[in-house]
């Protein structure tokens, strides 16, 4: 069976990648993640059952969300490395499995006989090949009910957005179980036939309400280590000399990188989702973290080859990277690429080691001085709750007239450029929210301000989506409304991943109606999953830029 995938939003023909992934996944790496995900589900069938006995297992709680992260699109391409998660979730499945059959009997006073779902149980010794075979039977199409199988893998995928952000907050040492136990939940039921459509749409809604705890989570993460994000503006010009690029969303790696090159005469840049770092005082305090390299993820073949530095791909956004830099190009964490140079996790409580990112960048030549313009970062939930006089003023004498939330990815896709277009069509009186890399659509644009208030007010990554959620509830207290829609505020969302599908979740969760979604709607929402969603949440396709905006200035 060929692959299939249609988890991001450029899939081939709208449809789904059955060939080779439009993210440069081969089918190979697409059975092996198929093959990971299903295997995390028999881990969580026993574990979901082993808790009930008092049986916890933590290793294996969070190594389901790091075997979910891994899946993510752009995350990891590397056949080795995605075969070692494997051999471990058969052995984490396994003794969980172990320790909840041996409670059950003392417990019940017999032995466990309910029949297992064969992810629970499967074991056939061999290694990549067998598991990619295995992998192509498993897949999202091993569900033949269209709806049931739209349905659980809208589930899956908010969950993986879930996943990757609660294994942020945990890399910082921010933990809650119940979110680890729902991933768990949620899996297994994705195994049991017994469910319906809507017992799969109550859990698509809990996935939404865990969304916000595990982005309140990884706010309070970076926020407890690194302070409140502060407005600052940001240089994306070059300076002379030796330099690292930090791409991807963890930012104790960018704290390490920064605290072992000090001294070193090298420069630190930051590429794509990387840029919110600038904003945070624990920080942007190294002096040489000087910048901004570069826009989006999808930009990244082009822009590497041009900096004539080291770059460290942290998170998921990595492309095939280009012979002229795939020797100066490091992944970490989860990421993986054949043949690139990985720096190793932590062990002991030590930091990860970066010398070889380092002695690579002081080996170039490093780069040349290239003007640039700066831009303004660090409006998250502290800090705009700090001018939300000023909106509140601005609102009141109508000079403030709407918000428009512009949140989510960028991507590859020409409609994209709608986004860019809308930014410029808006007129003065209204303020775009944003977090995420969609930003790259319109934050070099000269929009102005309004009293002061820059009409583009960015939070942060992806996942500080929450800080304009936070934000949104604060004016409608302090503007004395009772529900959420009732504000001046229109979403106009753009998607690429599947943490971007967490976000909606949570937006839904949270009552929010009338979300645009663009550039597409995805894939794997079947016809009737989507009326479901349209008639409960008003949820719309984009059109084009004139009407659109139109529409959203009349609260439409």
């Amino acid at each position: 069976m060929g692959m299939f995938c249609y988890q991001c939003s450029e899939t081939v023909k709208g449809t789904a990648c059955t060939v080779k992934g439009v993210c440069g996944k081969e089918p190979e790496v697409a059975h092996l993640q198929d093959m990971l995900v299903w295997l995390l589900k028999g881990l969580s069938y026993w574990a979901v059952k082993a808790r009930k006995y008092g049986v916890n297992d933590s290793e294996a709680d969070l190594f389901v969300a790091e075997g979910l992260f891994t899946t993510i699109t752009n995350v990891n391409f590397d056949p080795e490395s995605i075969g070692k998660k494997i051999e471990r979730a058969i052995e984490l499945r396994d003794k969980i499995k172990g320790a909840f059959l041996k409670a059950y009997r003392e417990n019940e006073g017999r032995d466990f006989t309910d029949e297992a779902p064969e992810a629970a149980t499967w074991n056939v010794p061999g290694g990549l090949d067998i598991w990619e075979l295995k992998g192509a039977e498993v897949g999202v199409l091993s569900t033949k009910d269209e709806d049931i199988r739209s349905l659980r893998e809208l589930l899956v995928y908010g969950l993986k957005g879930i996943a990757a952000y609660t294994d942020h907050a945990y890399i910082l040492k921010h933990s809650d179980s119940s979110i680890l136990e729902f991933l768990e939940e949620g899996l297994a039921a994705t195994l049991d036939d017994s469910l319906s459509a809507d017992d799969y749409i109550s859990l698509v809604m809990k996935t939404g309400e865990m969304a916000v705890k595990a982005m309140a989570l990884l706010d309070q993460a970076n926020t407890s280590a690194y302070g409140h994000p502060e407005v600052t503006e940001v240089y994306t010009g070059t300076y002379a000399g030796p330099a690292i690029l930090v791409s991807g969303h963890d930012l104790l790696d960018l704290e390490e990188i920064l605290k072992q090159t000090e001294g070193t005469g090298i420069k630190v840049y930051t590429h794509g989702e990387m840029l919110p770092a600038h904003a945070y005082p624990g920080l942007k305090k190294y002096k040489h973290l000087v910048g901004n390299y570069g826009t989006s993820w999808y930009n990244q073949q082009k822009e590497f080859a041009a900096f004539n530095g080291a770059i460290v791909m942290t998170t998921n956004c990595i492309q095939k990277p280009l012979d002229s830099y795939k020797d100066r190009i490091f992944t970490t964490g989860l990421v993986g690429w054949p043949g690139v140079k990985h720096i190793p996790n932590r062990t002991d409580g030590q930091p990860k080691d970066f010398t070889p990112v380092i002695e690579k960048a002081l080996s170039l030549g490093g780069l040349e001085e290239r003007p640039g313009k700066k831009i303004v970062i660090g409006f998250a939930h502290n800090q705009a709750i700090a001018v939300a006089d000023k909106l509140i003023d601005a609102i009141k004498a109508n000079k403030l007239k709407r918000f428009v939330v512009m949140a989510g990815c960028d991507g590859h896709a020409k409609e994209r450029e709608y986004y860019t277009e809308v930014a410029k069509e808006l007129p003065k009186d209204t303020v775009i929210l944003t977090a995420g890399c969609a930003k790259y659509r319109y934050n070099m644009l000269d929009l102005g301000d309004i009293d002061g208030i820059p009409r583009v007010l960015d939070a942060g990554q992806c996942n500080d989506s929450y800080s304009l959620v936070v934000t949104a509830l604060k004016l409608k207290e302090a503007l004395g409304l009772s529900d959420i829609n009732d504000l001046p505020i229109s979403y106009d969302i753009a998607w690429y991943e599947q943490k971007a599908v967490t976000v909606l979740l949570a937006l839904l969760y949270l009552g929010v109606k009338g979300i645009r979604l663009g550039p597409v709607l995805p894939a794997f929402l079947s016809p009737n999953v989507l009326k479901i969603l349209v008639e409960n949440f008003d949820i719309k396709p984009i059109t084009n830029v004139k009407q659109d905006v139109e529409l959203m200035l009349k609260g439409l």
